[in-house]
């Protein structure tokens, strides 16, 4: 039976219960929610908010300007990591193949090594050490040929301009997805005072294969402060990172996580600096290129399931995972990695399981990093009750910040004392949360509060007023 068939019923009752929405679209809004956006200085007329059962047979408590379109932010993460459980299912994991091209003997690979980058979201520094660990453990500690990286599973998407969204190309949230995504494409920078050495020793991970990495900076008199400043650091340079200032001396160890400026060689780099660490040598050269057809992979690396994935999308908002679950839809269901199949696929998957009642979201990459994604506060909420009577709903809300617990969440508990999971979402021009909320009568509730304006991020506490309100319902 086709899937639409058998949602029938479930989604004829959300349609119900969310139409009247229109009925409620001139209620008075809770008044400490009308009192914190009257001391924000927000119109109400910037905002939609909707709360309504999460199972979808009663009249919402909220609706108001609920078909009204709107840019939300990393509350995009809700569709697509929703999407993703529903079509690939929880265990879903990825595989990083690793292939030998020519016989090992006494420790010399007598040819070329291939890794062919899949889309993993998840390979961070301790499991590529583990990757190449394994490569070790097939006995090879020299490549006498060229290790080679086959990024093709994602067509397009490497070439992305860092700086194009907000033009911060330093800030690790800018990295462009990749096929073989190595730590998010940064550098973590760690600085430690020698104050009987008027110096700060300076660590890198990973170290990168061609750049030069200054081990010291003096250490300068000053408060703590801006530290970054401090430093004057020159990033101009892809091959040399240099410090023409100083780290104040009152400073505890800091660190500080960049985006690397040549995304492009990042994977390369890492590589190619992980491996010498580890005592790896290579004869030929580290460069992109294909897996030769027929060769086969002498191991796979697997990726943690996609339920663990998405708990660090969605607890952190990490945009750079969330496009790569989103071109990872686009490749597993229309097998092609670009965001134009992924944005077909999501629409098909949207017009299956959630139906046509509310109008279609706007994908763009799946992550909220966009200023043209949009969706409506009645097509957020349908979803969230379609995925409350989901098998993955578990899933899901375990993958949500919990408020005043983790996350993104982590420093906004409820006055009331309640409890909710909530994805939250911040743009320079776009603020809200969206999830559930448990309510102290023991039902739950879809929430959706998205402003959209100039001073769309002063809405903080109105929102939050909205969920404590929702929580008190006895």
């Amino acid at each position: 039976m086709p899937i639409a068939s058998r949602l029938i019923p479930p989604l004829f009752i959300c349609l119900a219960a969310l139409a009247s929405a229109s009925a409620l679209a001139q209620q008075a809004l809770p008044t400490e929610v009308e009192t914190a956006l009257a001391r924000a200085k927000v119109s109400r007329d910037t905002v939609t908010l909707l709360v309504a059962d999460a199972d979808g047979v009663r009249p919402p408590r909220l609706a108001w300007r609920t078909q009204v379109p709107v840019n939300p932010a990393s509350m995009m993460k809700l569709v697509t990591t929703y999407a993703a459980l529903d079509l690939l299912g929880p265990a879903y994991s990825w595989n990083t193949p690793v292939y030998v091209e020519g016989p090992v003997s006494n420790g010399v690979l007598n040819g070329n090594l291939y890794i062919k980058g899949q889309g993993d979201p998840k390979l961070v520094l301790e499991r590529v050490w583990l990757m190449l660990r394994h490569v070790q453990g097939l006995g090879i500690t020299t490549v006498s040929g060229d290790i080679v990286i086959d990024r093709s599973a994602f067509e397009n998407t490497v070439e992305n301009d860092p700086s194009a969204f907000d033009g911060e190309p330093l800030r690790p949230y800018n990295a462009s997805p990749d096929a073989l995504l190595i730590n998010f494409k940064s550098v973590n920078m760690t600085f430690a005072p020698d104050r009987a050495g008027q110096i700060a020793r300076v660590s890198y991970e990973p170290p990168l294969a061609s750049v030069a990495m200054p081990a010291t900076v003096p250490l300068v008199p000053g408060e703590c402060g801006d530290w970054r400043t401090a430093l004057k650091t020159d990033f101009s340079d892809v091959n040399r990172i240099r410090f023409n200032g100083g780290f104040p001396a009152t400073c505890g160890e800091k660190s500080w996580a960049v985006a690397y400026g040549d995304p492009r060689t990042y994977s390369l780099r890492a590589l190619g600096g992980m491996w010498a660490e580890m005592g790896g040598r290579v004869g030929g050269q580290m460069r992109e290129g294909r897996v030769p057809a027929g060769l086969k992979p002498a191991f796979e690396f697997s990726s943690p399931p996609l339920a663990e994935v998405i708990r660090d999308i969605n607890k952190y908002s990490n945009n750079v995972m969330a496009q790569q679950v989103f071109l990872t839809i686009g490749l597993t269901q229309k097998n092609r990695g670009t965001f134009e199949a992924s944005r077909s696929a999501l629409g098909q998957w949207w017009r299956d399981r959630i139906g046509t009642g509310e109008a279609q979201p706007v994908f763009e990459n799946g992550s909220g990093l966009s200023r043209d994604e949009r969706i409506s506060a009645a097509a957020m909420g349908k979803m969230l009750q379609v995925a409350w009577r989901s098998p993955v709903m578990p899933e899901l809300m375990s993958s949500l910040p919990a408020s005043g617990v983790d996350g993104t969440l982590k420093k906004r508990a409820l006055r009331s004392g309640g409890a909710a999971h909530l994805k939250t979402g911040t743009l320079r021009d776009a603020s809200g949360v969206a999830g559930y909320v448990h309510g102290a009568s023991g039902r739950r509730y879809v929430l959706v509060a998205i402003a959209n304006g100039e001073n769309a991020v002063a809405t903080r506490a109105a929102f939050d007023a909205l969920v404590d309100w929702a929580a008190q319902d006895n």
